[in-house]
């Protein structure tokens, strides 16, 4: 009786590995320190986090809602802000000239 060997091939393609990452995320940390006579010249530290937008939001993070340049919600509270600054601002100068 011949055996035979069976291989058992698993594929992932990328995007079987773009969803797995979004969907638990994953952080890549690191720091930079040039020291001289231990003396702290540069500290540098990198922080990156890749994560789907529900992940992210889930952890508590959701920096990009406050965020003028990515959001419209936000564009459109800075704009109601400084309407309002704009008009206080004219209300004063109007009642300095009359």
């Amino acid at each position: 009786m011949e055996q035979r060997m069976q291989h058992s091939l698993v594929t992932t393609n990328l995007a079987d590995i773009l969803e797995r990452v979004l969907d638990k995320g994953i952080v890549i940390a690191g720091d930079i320190k040039i020291q001289i006579a231990d003396i702290d010249l540069l500290n540098i530290k990198i922080r990156l986090l890749v994560a789907s937008v529900d992940k992210a939001m889930e952890m508590g993070i959701n920096w990009w809602q406050q965020d003028p340049y990515l959001s419209s919600g936000a564009k459109t509270k800075e704009m109601e802000r400084e309407t309002k600054d704009l008009k206080r601002r004219l209300q004063r100068l109007e009642a300095k000239v009359k």
